[in-house]
């Protein structure tokens, strides 16, 4: 099962059976203060080098959020797709927890986007979905629903059907369904991470559909972040992991994925491991 999805200049396809596609994180304020001064002054400088940055280090979709409290984010939304367009030629997905914003998006955007996102909840189901299916967008969603995140794997298996279903109804085919079963800290639940490993593989066992995940949540609260999340990724693409939303631009992680897809019979004659390597260590040539 394939998602395609693509820019006014770029087709980008997600598949179990093709190569890891990265989704750059780092187009998002929080927790990032100079990128929210950057936006709450309207300056997009910052926003086109990071999409620059990231497309550079092997990001083939750069997520964009432009969440701020007070601001205008739909304009802003409309904004940072305009300049992130000039910037790049990859496709976009529009991130946003507000339906208006999305909307907003979805309307300037040239090509078919990827929606993040939707949920089991019955107002975004009600919202989202109808908005993704008259802009034939492909979405991430979701599995929790209006009770909250699940902590067991046949509720979110349950969710996850219960959003392919919906969205199949309105037109939206389930290779255009990418879900995110939810990572969550394992500081706070020691058992976060497997039962987001199990989700994983059990989406992919009873639906196959592409899969992407925060894999930076399974950390937060732990020491050498970076480390936690590079070992939950490489099991997360065995369980089912095609798509993960991340920062190409930190080496542990494009280390994990590269070679995650060199293990996989995806990089032929490793030459893509070989490139990752050279341009991340060049005086070693």
């Amino acid at each position: 099962m394939r998602t395609k999805i693509w820019s006014a200049k770029q087709e980008v396809e997600i598949g179990r059976d093709l190569p890891l596609v990265i989704i750059g994180e780092r187009i998002n304020p929080t927790g990032r203060k100079r990128l929210a001064a950057a936006l709450e002054q309207g300056d997009m400088g910052l926003v086109q080098e990071e999409a620059r940055r990231q497309v550079q280090a092997g990001a083939r979709v750069l997520d964009v959020n432009v969440g701020l409290s007070g601001a205008d984010e739909a304009g802003l939304m409309v904004e940072a797709i305009a300049a992130v367009g000039e910037a790049v030629d990859v496709p976009l997905c529009l991130d946003s927890a507000r339906p208006d914003v999305l909307a907003a998006g979805l309307a300037a955007y040239s090509g078919k986007a990827l929606v993040n996102s939707v949920n089991g909840e019955e107002a975004k189901l009600a919202e989202v979905l109808p908005m993704a299916a008259a802009h034939r967008a492909a979405v991430v969603a979701l599995t929790m629903d209006d009770r909250g995140i699940p902590t067991d794997v046949p509720t979110r298996l349950a969710i996850a059907e219960k959003i392919i279903n919906r969205a199949d109804k309105l037109g939206i085919p389930p290779e255009d369904v990418i879900i995110d079963p939810l990572a969550m800290s394992v500081a706070a639940d020691d058992q976060a991470g497997l039962t987001a490993l199990h989700a994983l593989a059990a989406i992919r066992h009873e639906f196959g559909v592409n899969q992407t995940i925060g894999a930076s949540n399974v950390s937060f609260g732990l020491p050498d972040r970076r480390a936690v999340n590079s070992v939950f990724l490489a099991m997360a693409v065995v369980a089912g992991l095609t798509c993960p939303i991340t920062d190409p631009t930190v080496w542990e992680i494009k280390r994990t994925l590269v070679i995650a897809d060199l293990m996989r019979g995806h990089d032929e004659f490793g030459m893509n491991y070989i490139t990752a390597y050279r341009s991340q260590f060049p005086e070693e040539d």
